[in-house]
């Protein structure tokens, strides 16, 4: 495995992990990897200094773990704050807003596998997101 520093063309500075140099070339070229911060597809490394080990590696583990769940918990309020949340409904209201039935919106709720899959055979876009759970502090 190594650790990347990236940087999306808007200068949001972001690591990420690849199972090797080829793996990140072949997601790069696929436009596979996006900006965590405003989901920009234009990434290149960043500069990078040598990595003088001065924690334990737990200690740099949790702090990789906090800052993604920092991640997920900004995707959770920028979501509540800008969608309709339709619960159990998520895949028929995908469908209304993808026929021309309901108002063109952002949604978010739940859907099983299933759904999810039948949206994708449907040609109806839709994403999984990681979802967070709320911290009481």
């Amino acid at each position: 495995m190594i650790l990347y520093q990236l940087k999306c063309s808007d200068g949001h500075e972001f690591e990420a992990w690849f199972k090797d140099s080829d793996s990140y070339g072949e997601q790069i070229d696929a436009g596979a990897i996006t900006c965590p911060t405003c989901g920009d597809t234009d990434v290149t490394k960043a500069p990078m200094a040598p990595n003088i080990a001065t924690r334990s590696a737990g200690d740099r583990a949790n702090q990789v773990a906090r800052e993604m769940r920092e991640v997920a918990e900004g995707i959770r309020r920028e979501v509540e704050e800008n969608c309709d949340y339709v619960g159990d409904e998520f895949a028929e209201e995908a469908r209304r807003i993808h026929h021309g039935e309901s108002e063109e919106r952002g949604i978010y709720g739940e859907a099983t596998d299933e759904q999810s899959s039948e949206l994708d055979d449907e040609g109806i876009e839709h994403h999984r997101i990681p979802w967070a759970p709320r911290r009481n502090s």
